[in-house]
């Protein structure tokens, strides 16, 4: 029986109730009844121990189930009645019992916030565009080449670009340090494979050269016992090789799987293969920007318990991550509390988006769903394979879902915002993670 519900705060509420402590113990009893029909004991048979013996060894399990199922069967009345929406699990705290033959007990707990979508109709949002043309399909082709290079012998000075194979020992103080020593060490220039000043160093020197220069590491230099000091390398250069691209044309087209070796027939894969791609990042950016404006147009607390409970879920991703590259989670603390601000974002767009979708009947239809489960499949070698994968799991398919109403907000978004067409560069777009 509910008492009285009072605010804390913004988002939380307190809930005085009590119980019959004779109903507390009926359950009691009829508990420790159900108990002594299949308990086990040595020296008695399954059913036949005495009751009293139950008592003694279950009566306090019994008492606490019992208490706690009257427990959440008033306070779930009590937020029904009241038409609560509770976020996350109630504290519960005991109370000065006012009265004879009951219980009293406090339930604090968060709801979720009621939230006034704003009007967006005066709001400005920028969405990047970009064509996919001839200049975008040679760029990519170049990727491609560069993908496949290989490596000649060449009688010149070491430049960017090349790849040189040598030995080298580094030394401070006279004393080689771990990870200063290598030999026949192969190193693209200019990929970064190196220290800059390293690299700078090697640029310039030719096969069978020998050359020592010092080198003093960067303050924020992974090797913390390296970092900020300076050393001595001894260099003998070995080999210096050119880089030798492909070209573009039947050998190259069946090697990137066309069978047939037509240019063009590459040609147009490329671009048909970059226009999904393109289309994909271009939605990821404009759906970016969406939900900037939102949480911008936007201000409401959230409840505490839904943001830990995020923050905790990203930690576990993040260990998670870190494991699936082999790293030992142990040695590597992950806290929850780092990643509170993100949480409180997600949260908060979460609860906004649901609202959105449910105010304006945005659901995920099945038509939709089904467009892109087909588009995402084609990306395959057997789409038909992909999209019975997806269809025979409704998780999956849920995920899809979810993808697909985070479209329709955004679509809806774009058609009540006064939005600016902004073409993007190429290499910008496509060097966005």
């Amino acid at each position: 029986m509910a008492q009285n519900t009072s605010p804390v705060n913004t988002l939380e509420r307190k809930i005085n109730m009590s119980v019959v402590a004779a109903d507390v113990e009926k359950n009691v009893a009829t508990r420790l009844a159900r108990m002594a029909r299949t308990v086990k004991m040595p020296g008695f048979r399954p059913g036949k121990v005495p009751m009293k013996i139950v008592e003694q060894q279950y009566s306090a399990q019994a008492r606490s189930e019992a208490f706690t199922e009257a427990v959440q069967q008033a306070f779930g009345t009590a937020v029904r009645e009241q038409n609560l929406r509770v976020a996350g699990f109630p504290k519960i705290e005991p109370m000065e019992s006012t009265e004879p033959g009951k219980v009293f007990f406090s339930a604090t707990f968060e709801v979720y916030p009621e939230i006034e979508t704003a009007d967006l109709s005066d709001k400005a949002l920028d969405r990047a565009t970009l064509s996919v043309g001839d200049a975008e399909v040679d760029k990519t082709l170049e990727v491609l080449r560069k993908q496949r290079v290989s490596y000649v012998a060449a009688d010149k000075a070491a430049a960017k670009e090349d790849r040189v194979v040598m030995d080298f020992r580094g030394t401070r103080e006279g004393e080689a340090f771990d990870g200063g020593t290598a030999e026949d060490f192969p190193v693209v220039l200019g990929v970064g494979a190196m220290l800059p000043d390293f690299e700078a160093n090697v640029e310039g020197m030719k096969a069978g050269e020998t050359k020592t220069f010092s080198l003093t590491f960067p303050e924020d230099y992974q090797a913390k016992d390296l970092a900020g000091t300076t050393v001595q390398f001894e260099v003998k250069l070995k080999a210096v090789e050119s880089p030798v691209l492909p070209e573009v044309n039947a050998d190259f087209a069946k090697s990137l799987g066309v069978p047939s070796g037509d240019v063009e027939q590459l040609k147009s894969d490329v671009k048909t293969n970059l226009e999904r791609e393109v289309k994909k990042r271009l939605q990821a950016r404009v759906k970016n920007e969406v939900m900037n404006l939102l949480i911008e147009a936007h201000a409401f607390d959230v409840p505490t318990a839904l943001v830990e409970q995020e923050s905790q879920r990203m930690a576990e991703e993040a260990r998670a991550n870190l494991a699936s590259r082999g790293m030992n989670v142990k040695d590597i603390p992950v806290e929850a509390a780092w990643f509170a601000d993100q949480a409180v974002r997600r949260v908060r767009l979460g609860l906004l988006v649901a609202e959105i979708v449910k105010k304006n009947e945005l659901y995920a239809k099945p038509e939709q769903i089904r467009a892109v489960v087909e588009e995402q499949a084609q990306s395959y070698e057997d789409p038909a394979d992909v999209i019975r994968w997806y269809y025979s799991d409704t998780q999956r398919l849920a995920q899809v879902e979810a993808l697909v109403v985070e479209d329709n907000v955004v679509d809806w978004v774009l058609g009540v915002a006064k939005v600016t067409d902004k073409p993007v560069d190429f290499d910008d777009l496509m060097a966005t993670n």
